[in-house]
């Protein structure tokens, strides 16, 4: 095989921004088919990868699937499960993008699908790819941190005007707001770094007039190594806070500013045409002790791993690069900080 035809459903952001480009760069693969309601987007597509397949709806793609080797569905939230369920039951190999489904049951039912049918399944948790996190990833491993206590993270923003699109207008059941879509990421690194969670704390709130769900969010996870994960999410923060700060027993990490490989991709670049992935030395993050904090280079992101494993799970028989068991656990604390917030206190694991 010379390379997998890959199909995209849904040529958005998720679609046009974060996958068709990574597939694109991946050496075994090619974006081969491109599913779009939009006729704007059907000639992005048409543009950016000569000679696809454009088809309007899905059912069209999942009717005659021959030629395809992998789906990735990277629409709206709440048709996540339903389209990859589709897909499998077509036969066709499957990535998701996070959230993995709106609910555990439904995460679950796509994994003993995928397992019946013996399909490879995959979740795009990108995040694990970004620098600043393999960069903590990596302090934690050499032990320069000593013993890590308390995790701080956040995705923050100000946007005090909404744009009006789905994920502020739409509902939680429809995996709305910030909690499913930055939430995901944020407790997805946690437990990677920390392991399993014992209780889970979380608030909630509306900050904005017309939107139906949370843009302002924390959530407190207490893993049973003992470590507490902080995480925040906003849409209304006006003064941004530290992207990592790493409370250690013997130093401290500190670190600002969002990985550059989405902002890469937005303006068009494109993986395999120079540096990529690289942070410029004034934006290191600091590592140290008071009173004293030194720079620490920080790691490559590598968004492009992700589809590099696609590729050798498909072709070579290797792991898939994200368990899609993992998106289950992070569902699973997703529902148990919503509940946390409803109730007002701990919710045990």
């Amino acid at each position: 095989m010379s390379s997998l035809q890959v199909a995209i459903v849904g040529y958005g952001l998720a679609g046009s921004v974060f996958h068709a480009p990574l597939i694109g760069a991946q050496p075994r693969m090619r974006v081969a088919a491109v599913v779009t309601g939009s006729s704007e987007r059907a000639e992005q597509a048409r543009r950016a990868h000569p000679g696809v397949r454009v088809l309007t709806h899905a059912a069209e793609l999942f009717a005659e699937p021959a030629g395809i080797d992998l789906v990735v569905i990277a629409t709206p939230n709440a048709t996540h499960a339903p389209l990859a369920w589709q897909a499998l039951d077509a036969g066709l190999p499957v990535v998701v993008d996070k959230p993995f489904a709106v609910s555990v049951a439904e995460g679950e039912e796509l994994i003993a699908r995928a397992d019946r049918a013996g399909l490879v399944l995959s979740v795009f948790h990108n995040r694990r790819w970004d620098g600043d996190f393999l960069t903590v990833r990596q302090l934690i491993a050499d032990g320069r941190l000593g013993e890590v206590r308390r995790f701080e993270s956040r995705f923050e923003r100000w946007r005090p005007v909404p744009k009006g699109g789905w994920r502020e207008v739409g509902s939680a059941d429809e995996g709305a707001g910030l909690l499913f879509d930055l939430g995901s990421h944020l407790i997805d690194q946690a437990v990677m770094l920390f392991g399993p969670v014992r209780t889970v704390y979380g608030e909630l709130d509306r900050r904005r007039p017309n939107i139906q769900t949370d843009d302002d969010a924390f959530v407190a996870l207490t893993h049973i190594s003992g470590v507490r994960s902080h995480l925040w999410m906003s849409a209304v923060t006006p003064q941004l806070g530290p992207r990592f700060r790493v409370l250690g027993s013997e130093a401290g990490y500190l670190t600002y500013g969002l990985d550059p490989q989405e902002e890469a991709l937005r303006s068009g670049h494109r993986p395999g045409a120079g540096p990529w992935g690289t942070v410029e030395p004034e934006r290191w993050g600091l590592l140290g002790a008071e009173p004293a904090a030194e720079p620490v280079r920080t790691i490559a992101g590598d968004y492009p791993a992700f589809y590099d494993g696609m590729a050798a799970a498909l072709l070579d028989g290797a792991p898939v690069p994200v368990d899609p068991r993992d998106a289950v656990t992070t569902l699973q604390l997703l529902d148990a900080a919503r509940r946390s917030a409803g109730l007002g206190e701990l919710v045990s694991i």
